[in-house]
């Protein structure tokens, strides 16, 4: 009773599909499609000149400009490329007093017999009259031209005949409604589904309106042009042996050999002979295939497209399948027609291309004449009050057009956020999870404006949050804790500011009020920038041509405004130039020149937030490897050896140890329909996984389901005595997750977590020194105790000589780095600039930086 609806603006991972963009998200979009159907001005896709439907007495006088003399038949087009035989058309043409026909460009008396093939496609034209230009000639013209537009539906042709004989030499097409009269072009009435992409009347034909294509990629089936098929240039039909050092060799199926040694015998070719020696024909035969022979790519794509295995589709994508722009629209996902409707000299595709500033500016110095402002005021009004709120929440430098997957969490939630502002609901309960993710400190101030907006017209903010500057601005603060896990989930103090100020339970007010802090090193590591990683020629997305330094033994930070390139430069440049040239990873890097110094490092390491698990049985004790010897110990007992248990007796994954009635998931799950599903603890195990046989084995007391109960604290105790099980546990407890239970489902681990997991697994491995890791923006989900620690662990990792390369809008972090590259000074197409590289004092020093304006202060 008297609660308000609510409405959760989570931080998740935004949609999948292709098809969604930051304009149909919005719902800007929608409101484009409407506004080019409305006063959109269609341009012919052939000769762009601007296209205007004709009345009949346009059309007139556009005959009436012929030359004198000149000879033209008018016609009534009534079919247009379909299949039939069409014989009661032609009997009821007749019947309405028309004499001739023009089928297929010939002409035929209506009184003969008109036999066409029922499977072919016909174009069919009423003769309605054929004429002389002259003086004399107007009111039959009108007529005439009545007549065809009406029988034909607004449409009409005019062919133009040479003076001596009967060939016509030109042809013209008018229309009541949209049509070229210099290409002959007709264009459908404008609508909005004509600029629809997920409509059939408006996408592109060539790629279905995604804007790019798959397709099988010569050179990841054929990757080495310097093998001999019979040696395995062709990958797909190959399998290596042993080493990398090895070249490959065919494992070929019968079938396929044979068919290859035939096809070369035809085109007198040698599958002993390197590829790369080949012409340019036989290599095309051997891909794609010659009638006889289906061709390798023929092949993978057939497969692709008929098989009903998921694994065999994954296997061909992963392998040997790339993404690339629409040869057709260019990416613009619009059929051609669509793409040449304008709007002050902009189509549809060039409007969604822009950032959301620069298509704000564009709306507001739109210039209309007074018909189209009265048909366009209500729409722009929508567009621009919601390109207005994505500026409100930092979002200026994204382009509508942008793909819905590429986004991160914290974009997703505020273009959500903005979504929500637009609608204009009141008396709404909005909880929102960390929406200060992925913010520069420099737009904080309009985030929390616009909260305080949708507070102050009457809706009620329920904000988790770990920002500062957000937990200052609230009216009210409710402090958990005191610990994590177990040893939280109390209010350790509730109310306003000055109280969790003043609160000396409040881990909170601690660091709010300066007594705990995270100090700026007294000394940075000393670096030597000859020997560091270098990125020469950056100019993928907005980056403008840069080279960056990045100190090899150091702990880097990337910086800048949201929107800057510095995912650009980390993720798509740095991150898969290395994968490619250490793992041989198919993607594709950011356009760059060179990357120099690869050969100081032998791993690049990626810690994100992403799940460590998809279902419940992955757990923090299988991903950091430390189930294997917590089973092997299991196994070596007197008990289990006696009864010949192996460590697979203890593993809930696979039959012997486990529940078979619950399959080792502990709860059973009943699908209800339409209600959501319920889960039951299985009632044979009682929750525990194994069967009473496994529970019966002991070490200490506890059991295996015991010790998975167990938190990371509790169980460094319990097993102090075996080195290899404490020291993967004392890495978990070293990155904050001692409350964290072994045995805790994956599904319920945080992003924040999951990370952690993640460096605690490389904390656990063999250390060469020459690493490089990766983190892009891991305080998210982090109270300042926790970022405390983290930093810790990743000062760990740069102590043994490893590289650690963090993107990061976090002051605390950012003042203890050793390097910081800033960019900027914008995002969107005023960023991707170097700004200022250096210490933190450094940078705290340039005028230039957004970052280093903030720096200062927590760097007194």
């Amino acid at each position: 009773e008297g609660l308000s609806p609510a409405i959760a603006i989570q931080q998740k991972a935004p949609t999948r599909n292709p098809r969604s963009t930051v304009g149909t998200t919005t719902e800007i979009y929608d409101y484009l499609r409407l506004l080019f159907a409305r006063i959109g001005r269609p341009h012919c896709p052939k000769c762009r000149r601007e296209i205007v439907p004709q009345s009949s007495q346009q059309v007139i006088e556009q005959v009436l400009k012929l030359k004198a003399g000149t000879r033209i038949m008018i016609l009534a087009p009534l079919v247009r490329g379909r299949k039939g035989e069409y014989r009661e058309l032609f009997e009821r043409i007749r019947k309405e007093g028309f004499v001739r026909v023009r089928v297929d460009k010939k002409i035929y008396n209506l009184e003969e017999e008109i036999s066409l093939d029922k499977n072919k496609k016909h174009n069919i034209e009423v003769v309605v009259d054929r004429l002389v230009i002259n003086d004399q000639v107007k009111g039959r013209l009108a007529d005439s031209v009545e007549t065809a537009l009406k029988i034909a539906g607004g449409i009409i042709k005019v062919l133009l005949f040479n003076e001596r004989d009967s060939d016509f030499i030109e042809e013209h097409l008018f229309s009541e409604h949209h049509a070229c009269v210099h290409c002959g072009v007709s264009l459908p009435e404008l609508s909005p589904r004509m600029f629809s992409f997920n409509s059939p009347y408006g996408a592109c034909s060539g790629c279905g309106g995604l804007g790019k294509k798959l397709d099988v990629a010569p050179d990841l089936v054929v990757p080495d042009q310097n093998l001999a098929i019979d040696e395995g240039a062709l990958l797909p039909w190959s399998q290596p042996i042993t080493t990398r050092r090895h070249r490959w060799k065919g494992a070929w199926s019968g079938y396929y050999y044979q068919m290859l040694e035939e096809t070369a015998s035809r085109h007198h070719f040698s599958l002993s002979v390197s590829f790369k020696k080949l012409t340019e024909n036989q290599k095309r035969i051997i891909l794609y295939g010659d009638g006889n022979f289906e061709g390798v790519i023929t092949n993978i794509e057939r497969r692709y497209r008929e098989t009903e295995s998921d694994f065999v589709k994954e296997e061909i994508y992963n392998k040997y399948i790339r993404t690339h722009v629409c040869p057709v629209c260019r990416g613009g996902r619009l059929r051609k027609e669509s793409m040449y409707v304008t709007v002050a000299k902009k189509s549809i595709v060039d409007v969604t291309v822009l950032s959301i500033k620069l298509a704000k500016e564009f709306f507001s110095s739109l210039s209309l004449n007074k018909k189209e402002a009265l048909i366009a005021g209500k729409i722009l009004k929508e567009i621009k009050s919601r390109l207005d709120f994505l500026i409100n929440v930092g979002l200026d430098y994204i382009t509508l057009n942008r793909e819905s997957s590429t986004l991160s969490g914290g974009e997703a939630q505020r273009i959500h956020l903005a979504t929500q502002i637009g609608s204009s609901l009141v008396g709404v309960l909005y909880v929102l999870d960390e929406p200060s993710i992925g913010l520069h400190q420099r737009d904080n101030h309009r985030l929390l404006d616009t909260l305080r907006q949708l507070r102050d017209i009457g809706n009620t903010l329920l904000v988790v949050e770990h920002d500062e500057s957000t937990i200052r601005s609230a009216d009210h603060i409710i402090d958990l804790g005191p610990g994590a896990g177990d040893e939280g989930g109390r209010v350790v103090c509730s109310g306003t500011l000055k109280k969790i100020l003043d609160s000396d339970k409040s881990l909170t007010g601690k660091y709010l009020r300066g007594e705990l802090k995270i100090p700026v090193p007294e000394k940075r590591r000393l670096l030597n920038l000859k020997k560091s990683l270098e990125i020469k020629g950056a100019k993928h997305f907005n980056l403008k041509n840069i080279n960056v330094k990045i100190p090899l033994g150091s702990f880097t930070c990337v910086t800048g405004v949201s929107g800057s390139g510095k995912s650009t430069l980390v993720q798509e440049i740095l991150y898969k130039a290395l994968a490619r040239k250490l793992y041989r990873a198919k993607d594709k890097p950011g356009e760059h020149k060179a990357i120099n110094g690869v050969n100081y490092i032998d791993k690049v390491i990626v810690v994100d937030q992403a799940p460590i698990g998809r279902t419940p049985r992955s757990n923090p004790a299988t991903y950091t490897g430390l189930f294997t010897p917590i089973r092997e110990l299991l196994s070596q007992l007197p008990q289990a050896r006696m009864r010949g248990y192996k460590p697979g007796r203890f593993s809930f994954n696979v039959k012997g140890g486990r529940c078979e009635t619950c399959k080792g998931d502990g709860m059973i799950k009943i699908e209800m329909q339409f209600l959501p599903d319920i889960y039951i603890r299985c009632e044979t195990c009682k929750g525990a996984r194994f069967n009473q046989e496994t529970l019966q084995i002991r070490y200490k007391g506890k059991n295996i389901s015991d010790i998975l109960k167990m938190s990371v604290e509790e169980a460094l105790e319990f097993f102090k005595n075996i080195p290899r099980i404490r020291r993967m546990l004392e890495t978990l407890y070293d990155v904050g997750l001692g409350y964290i239970k072994l045995g805790q489902p994956a599904t319920t681990v945080s992003g924040g977590e999951a990370q952690r997991v993640k460096l605690a697994t490389e904390l656990g491995k063999r250390n060469t020194g020459k690493t490089l890791y990766i983190l892009d923006e891991p305080t998210t989900g982090l109270h300042f105790a926790d970022i405390h620690k983290l930093l810790d662990v990743l000062h760990r990792l740069t102590d043994a000589g490893n590289t650690v390369l963090v993107i990061e809008h976090n002051l605390d972090v950012i003042k203890t780095a050793d390097y910081i590259i800033d960019l900027g000074p914008e995002g969107g197409d005023k960023g991707g600039y170097l700004v200022a590289s250096g210490s933190p004092e450094a940078i705290a020093g340039s005028k230039k930086s957004f970052t280093g304006k903030f720096l200062r202060s927590v760097l007194r």
